[in-house]
This record gives C-alpha cells, structure tokens and sequence, in this order.
C-alpha cells in the first residue's frame, strides 16, 4: 500500500507557504497608512474600550489580559508591544500609553522592564487625536478572530502619525524600517502639500528627528532622495560633553539606532586592543536623570581626535537605513515622505468625509422628526384627543400618522413624549432649532462636495495639534562636511620593532626586541619546529598566504603580542582558516615594495609585484594569491632582485638571478618554466642563495631559462645540513 502522495513543490508553496507569507506582511509586520500594526491597533483600541482615555491607570496585566480578545498571539508578545508604546520606553517621539513603573529604555539593552503585574497604564492625551469621533462611522469595523466582537481596521488618526513615530518591521521576502520625524514639522509639511503637491517639502521638514537626539550627518541630496523615493540612509552620531577639571567625557546622547551597551563593549574591545590608550576607565552612569556614558582619559589626551576615532569604531555614530514599506489598500508599496504624506491625506480626507456623513444623517434624521413635531404644534388637543380615543396601543402610532399626515417615525418620536411635554413651550422650543438644523445640514453638503473644504477642516485640526502637542526638535542637524572623520585608529598606536614567527603546525608569535632580549628559550609544540623568522614594526601589515591560493591580510597591531615561553596564536583559529588549509609563508610589509617569488614544483617560477596585494578597501582575504596550476613549493619575499638556488628531487640544483624571470602584473599568473629537474623530477625547494649552503655555484648556474642545473655534489650534500631550515 503506498501511503505516499507525489506533489509538486511549486503547488506546495502556493498552497501552504504563500498563505503564510501574505498573513506576516498584512496581518503582522508591516505597518498601514495610520501608523499602526495590528498589534498596536488591537492593544490600543481595547485601552480605548477600557475607559482608559480619560480615567486612571490599569495594570498592565489587566490590559494585556483584555487585548487577547483581539489579539491572540499570547500574554508576552502583547506586554512586549505594551513597553515600546509607553512614554516609560523612551521609544518614540509622542508615546501613545502614559505609564507609571519600569518599562525599561529603548537605549539600552540589558534594561529589562517589570513584569506586567507591576506596572500601571492610560491612554496619553494625544490618543484623543488617535480615536477622534471613531464612533462616528470613521472607519471600518470587521469582527475578531472569533467573531465576538468589532475592532477597527484602522485607526483615524488625525495627524500623519506613520511618519511621527518610528516603525520597524521584518515580514517575509521584505522589510520595513521608517524613522521618526518631528510633529510640528510633519504638520507643516503636510497642511503645505494639503496647498500644493509639488511643495518643497525640505524647507519645512530638514530631517528626521529621534528621542535619542543626537546629531544627523546632513546631506541635502541624500535626504532628497530618501523623501522621494523612500529609500536611502544617513548617519547619525551621538552627543557628548568634556568635563577638562575632572578629564572625563559625558556621551549623553546616542543614536537611535544602538545601545549603551553595544557602545561600551566595543570601547572595551578596543582597549584590550590597544586602540584607545588615552582612556582609562569607562563606565555606564545612566540614571533616573538620563543616559550617561562617564569615560576617564588622560590629562594629556586629545579629546576631539579621540571621539573622533571613537565615532569611527564605534556605533557611536551609525547608520539609519531608510525602507518605507507601508501597506496601501492592502498592498505593500514602497514610497518616499511625500508619497506617504499624500497618501494620509487621502485616508484623512476619506475619514472625514465618513464623519460629515454620519453627522449629516444624523441632523437630517432630528430634522425630520422636528418637522412631524412642528406639525403636532398645529393643533395639540387633536394629538391627545387621537391619543386618548384610540382603543388599542398598537393603534396609536397609525391613527396619528392619519391625523396629521406625518410618517412612521415621525408619529413614533410624538406618540413617545411625554405628557407633561406636551405643551407649546416645549413644542416651540424644539421646533426652533429647525432653522439651524437646516443651515448645518447646507453647510455639511456644500462641506462634502468640496474636497478644499475638507482639506481646510484637516489644515485646522494639524495646527491644533501641532500647538497642542508639538515639541522643539531633539536630534541636532550638522553638516555632513563637519562629522568627516580624518583619524586614523594608527595615529593612537605604538610603533616599536619586533619578530614575527611562523612555525611549521601553524602557530604565530608576535615578540618585540625588548621581550626578546629579556626572554628565554622559544616553547613550541611537541614535534613543532620553527620555518619562518621575520623582521617587522607594529604598524606594519602582515600577508599570510596558504596552501589554498588564498592571502590573509591583517595589520600587525591586530596581533597580540606574545612572550618566548607562549606557544603564540594558532593561525587557523586567528584567521578562521577553512578544513586543511594551511599558512605556508608570512611577508611583513610598510609600503608593499617589491615583489613574491613563488617556486612550483613543475619547476615554473612566477614574480609577482607586492604592488598586486595592494587594495582599496579593507579586505581580510584575496583569493587567486598565486597561481594553482601545479603544487606550491616555497613562496618568498624578495626586495629586489637577488640570486636563488633551485633544488630537484633527482639530487640536481640550479643557481640562477630573478631579473632572469619576468614580472607578471595577475597574482594568478603560471610565470615561466624556470628549472628543468628532468624527466622524472620535480622542484622540491626553492632558497635564497645565501640561505642554501653551497659552496661553489659555477657548475650550477644558469645562462638562460629554463635550465637544468648541476649534479649536487657531496660536498654540498653534507654542507646542506648546517643550513637553518
């Protein structure tokens, strides 16, 4: 029996992926035109529900408990939306949830806010403008997940709250990252575009702006691009203030973008580096007060050059990457701040409209009864008379209906006033207000077919708001040309002479001369044995190549310094070699003058200028170092043109000058036939000639190229033995 089904992964996908997919990007992750995710909306309008707008503060416990009515994704995520929304978090610009006890900071990554038994909630005044006449038609209302209860499917905020706060999300096959902008200036910019599409929207909107505060990097083109399309990034550094009588720096702002915890981590690191010699101390002295970061230095320091390299190294200046991914209509569609502002204004213009109307049918529904009333006032015996004479209760509406010639609803509103209502000064009274029931009514139909109209109505209620609740902008704006970084982490290092060595199992020692003098007997492995000794400075970079036809480079200070009785640092786990990979030769270098000579064993010799290894970026590994044509025999660092001696497995040798070989600009390249060992031999060796112990190199030398070399003679043989390696 075959219990298996074949099926085609293309209709799996579609059928049980695809579904997935589009739940993340509508239904959780990407925010809409109001601002919200669903999982802000959800938590909000319960508060909403709860009274908590005007009353006094829940437990958190209680809310969350509440929400789970429409949000059903558990306790924890919801409390977790619950922090970030609260002017506790420090998360955003106009916090949405007025809060009282620990929620923790948005700064900080080990901060952690109290359980949700702790902690109290409201709504913050400025959810008056979120949930402004939402029970006014504003916007639609679908069931929840079980169908027990109504919730909005957006919120009518009254001002573009997408671009006010901050939102990130990460749904899947896409993203959405949307930094915050200040209110006052959002409303400016948007009662502008309200006037003129093609506004200049960067005369009343220069950047964003972050509860952090900090400082943007300014590029006028950069932030033009982003406000038209959408996309794009800036950076942002923090703040700090030098305390010259105490030497110690105060970071009191930070970008929005990292922790005070990332910062110092990397700080320490560079310390334990060397980078950072002029500090010596620092700690986190954040309080109820606000961020502090407390760096001790030297009296001596140079404080501008120094947080200049820190701004380098740290992310204490970042990047914020901009992807202003919304859904529209259910759609997710990227697009710049002025898309989005019009795009508001739509919604806002929609959401109004939908106000207008349910006000108008609602004044139209008075008015008509006011005229059945007014009716009434025509003779209001014969209305109790009908009243009093009519037999049956089921018949009084009808029989009034037939007496005054009013309609159903009419006759109902007279039949259920009350009888010490009706007299003509409460009928007078009513009925008066007919004339401005019918001004309103003109008023709200000339109001909804006119879109300016609207749009003045929306312009009014942006400056109230923006006199109500804006605020100063936070995040200073410097130019870009003011935050460039000309410091070198170099400037800060020491420069001294040392040794490097590379032993034969991979292990490497970085010993300055004073160690070394002061320092006893090399320890190495068991079986180990040193191949290389080098000569270099601490600032010098270092090339590595391997059996691989790979080149690690690194700086030389990258390399921790290291005492003759250490066995140094295992060059596979210090440069993350790959499975059998191997360091074979280590070349120190100050400015990449001359050249490798490499050696293979098919007896080609290539020339490789040191210039070729040079690159423009900061690269930790090249590939295609040299040439993989045939099995890689020694690799040396020449400064210029020198004699070498090539050594066969047949017992032969040949002495010849690399000015012999020509220079190949590709690292890669197979060089030239340099050596013939004969038929059956290969090159196994290839020694400067100083280093080779010959005593007499006549019967080896080499007119020209290729050659075959000498006989290797006994005497040489037994020579050959006192060499170094």
């Amino acid at each position: 029996m075959n219990r298996f089904t074949e099926q085609k992964i293309g209709d799996v996908l579609e059928e049980n992926y695809m579904p997935y997919a589009m739940s993340v990007i509508v239904s959780r992750a990407i925010p809409e035109i109001d601002g919200f995710k669903p999982s802000h909306r959800k938590l909000l309008y319960t508060m909403y529900k709860m009274g908590l707008i005007n009353g006094g503060r829940s437990k958190s416990a209680n809310v969350v408990g509440r929400t789970m009515q429409l949000n059903p994704h558990g306790d924890a995520a919801i409390y977790e939306t619950m922090v970030r929304l609260t002017t506790g978090n420090n998360a955003l610009l106009h916090p949405f949830v007025d809060s009282k006890g620990n929620f923790g900071k948005q700064y900080s990554r080990d901060m952690a806010y109290a359980a949700s038994r702790y902690t109290e909630v409201k709504l913050d005044p400025i959810c008056k403008e979120v949930f402004g006449d939402i029970d006014k038609d504003a916007v639609d209302m679908v069931d929840n997940f079980d169908a027990t209860v109504k919730e909005p499917v957006l919120l009518p905020v009254k001002f573009p709250n997408i671009l006010v706060n901050p939102n990130e999300g990460i749904a899947v096959g896409m993203a959405s990252k949307i930094c915050s902008f200040n209110l006052k200036e959002i409303c400016e910019t948007t009662i502008a575009l309200m006037q003129d599409e093609k506004a200049d929207i960067i005369s009343t909107l220069p950047a964003p702006d972050f509860t952090g505060g900090g400082e943007i990097l300014y590029n006028e083109d950069t932030m033009r691009e982003i406000y038209e399309t959408g996309r794009g990034s800036f950076k942002i550094r923090g703040k700090y203030n030098y305390d010259k009588k105490n030497s110690v720096i105060e970071i009191t702002e930070i970008p929005y973008t990292t922790t005070i915890e990332v910062i110092i981590d990397k700080i320490i690191e560079g310390i334990k580096q060397g980078k950072y010699k002029e500090i010596n101390d620092i700690r986190d002295e954040t309080d109820l007060k606000g961020l502090k970061i407390a760096i001790d230095v030297k009296k001596s320091a140079d404080v501008e050059k120094l947080m200049a390299l820190l701004y380098k190294n740290t992310t204490l200046q970042d990047t914020f990457s901009c992807n202003f991914n919304v859904l529209i209509n259910g759609m997710p569609e990227v697009l710049g701040v002025r898309g989005l502002l019009l795009e508001w204004i739509k919604f806002r213009m929609n959401c109004m409209k939908r106000i207008l109307t349910f006000d108008l049918k609602k004044k139209q529904d008075r008015l008509h009864l006011l005229r059945g009333l007014e009716k009434i006032l025509l003779d209001i015996d014969k209305a109790i008379k009908i009243i009093r004479e009519t037999e049956k209760d089921d018949m009084v509406v009808p029989s009034l209906m037939k007496g005054f010639g009013i309609d159903e609803i009419q006759a109902e509103f007279v039949a259920e006033i009350k009888l010490r209502n009706l007299n003509k000064e409460y009928i007078l009274k009513n009925i008066s207000a007919i004339a401005d029931l019918e001004r309103e009514i003109e008023d709200i139909q000339t109001t909804l077919g006119s879109d300016r109209r609207i749009k003045k109505l929306i312009s009014k209620e942006l400056e109230d708001i923006a006199k109500k609740y804006g605020k100063e902008r936070i995040t200073r704006i410097i130019p870009e040309s003011e935050g460039e970084i000309n410091v070198s982490a170099e400037q800060y290092i020491d420069d001294y002479a040392l040794k490097l060595f590379l032993t034969d199992e991979g292990y490497l020692k970085k010993i300055s001369l004073v160690s070394l003098r002061s320092g006893g007997e090399q320890k190495l492995k068991e079986n180990d044995r040193l191949v290389q000794i080098e000569d270099a400075t601490n600032k010098s970079d270092l090339l590595l190549f391997s059996n691989q036809c790979n080149v690690y480079k690194m700086k030389i200070y990258e390399i921790p310094d290291c005492k003759a009785s250490l066995m140094g640092e295992y060059t596979p786990n210090l440069l993350s070699l790959q499975d059998g990979e191997k360091i074979v030769s280590i070349v120190p270098t100050a400015n990449y003058a001359g050249f490798m000579f490499f050696g293979f064993a098919d007896g080609r010799t290539c020339k490789v200028p040191m210039q070729s290894y040079v690159t423009k970026t900061n690269r930790k590994m090249l590939t295609n170092a040299y040439s993989s044509h045939s099995p890689l025999v020694k690799a040396l660092f020449i400064p210029e043109d020198t004699e070498m001696a090539a050594f066969g497995s047949n017992d032969k040798v040949m002495v010849f000058n690399t000015a012999m070989v020509p220079e190949k600009s590709t690292r890669s390249a197979q060089g030239v036939k340099t050596f013939n060992p004969g038929k059956r031999g290969t090159m196994i060796d290839l020694k400067r000639l100083e280093d080779a112990g010959l005593s007499d190199t006549k019967g080896y030398r080499a007119r020209n190229l290729p050659a075959a070399g000498g006989k290797l003679s006994s005497e040489d043989k037994s020579g050959e033995q006192l060499t170094l390696f």
